[in-house]
């Protein structure tokens, strides 16, 4: 029986997700109290039905009555032996008020305001889930993605065939957007020689050929990648020791487009050559 429970932020997509890990073959449903996570757990175990052993279910604010005590709800269940994922979604403050007012859909928590304040509501919203947060086993901050990503940022972590094995993404960002925030490691590529100052290589990226030929031909890439691949190396082990489910690593560069598309592509290259599951993410590459 393998149990995923997706919760989060308001906002931050729990509904995308949940799609995504439907479609790859999870029993789903949405918006059950947790409460009733101990019994739905052990309908599914008695259930002749194979469907029922790969589930997905949104734990989230909207059952406000028993969300409080959802931490300790959780604890019951794993010390009866029921073992499940925990998939947190979040985003900044800021984009969740943004993505509220766009929709122009009314949070969740509005009524414990006279103002019916998005903002309060989503202040609140954080302080109430932090507990829960610091437990997920995932954490996807979703402020930088579209739709499109975030489907197959789940497809990558829930579709694998080694569902024990520690997940790892390589993800390529830009500074000037903001570093990102599910990141364990974060590797900083400005450093690098600039293919943005060459004419011919500027509206290019890393994905193409002549841009990681003009980056890696310098022999400070060259050590720049060997530094980090003999640090994951050697770190790799420890985070499974620790019982890490996932393993985030962020390169950066200004933009996102060059030297951090380059050297995200060569870390990915190199870890999956050493047999972990490892998916690629290039954040930034498409903005303008």
């Amino acid at each position: 029986m393998e149990l995923l429970i997706i919760t989060g932020m308001s906002g931050a997509g729990k509904s995308t997700a949940l799609r995504a890990v439907e479609d790859i073959g999870y029993f789903c449903v949405d918006n059950m109290p947790p409460m009733l996570l101990s019994t739905f757990y052990d309908l599914c175990v008695k259930s002749t039905d194979e469907r029922m052993k790969r589930c997905a279910v949104v734990v989230d604010i909207r059952s406000t009555t028993g969300f409080k005590d959802v931490y300790e709800d959780l604890s019951n269940i794993a010390s009866q032996g029921k073992k499940f994922k925990i998939l947190f979604l979040d985003a900044k403050t800021d984009t969740l008020i943004t993505r509220y007012k766009e929709t122009r859909r009314s949070h969740p928590l509005a009524d414990n305001f006279e103002d019916r304040s998005v903002e309060k509501a989503v202040v609140l919203e954080k302080q109430l889930l932090n507990v829960v947060k610091g437990h997920a086993d995932y954490i996807v901050d979703t402020t930088s993605m579209s739709l499109k990503q975030l489907r197959e940022r789940i497809t990558a972590l829930f579709s694998l065939k080694s569902q024990d094995s520690m997940k790892i993404t390589c993800m390529s960002f830009g500074f000037k957007y903001g570093l990102p925030l599910e990141a364990d490691v974060v590797f900083d590529a400005r450093c690098l020689p600039n293919p943005y100052y060459i004419p011919e290589l500027k509206n290019q990226t890393g994905l193409d050929e002549a841009v990681r030929e003009y980056v890696m031909k310098s022999e400070v890439s060259q050590s720049f990648l060997k530094k980090i691949t003999d640090l994951l190396e050697f770190s790799m082990p420890l985070y499974q020791q620790e019982g890490k489910s996932e393993l985030v690593i962020a390169i950066g560069c200004t933009g996102g487009k060059h030297r951090s598309v380059t050297l995200t592509r060569l870390v990915h290259i190199y870890l999956h050559n050493l047999g972990y599951p490892t998916t690629i993410s290039h954040r930034d590459v498409s903005k303008q």
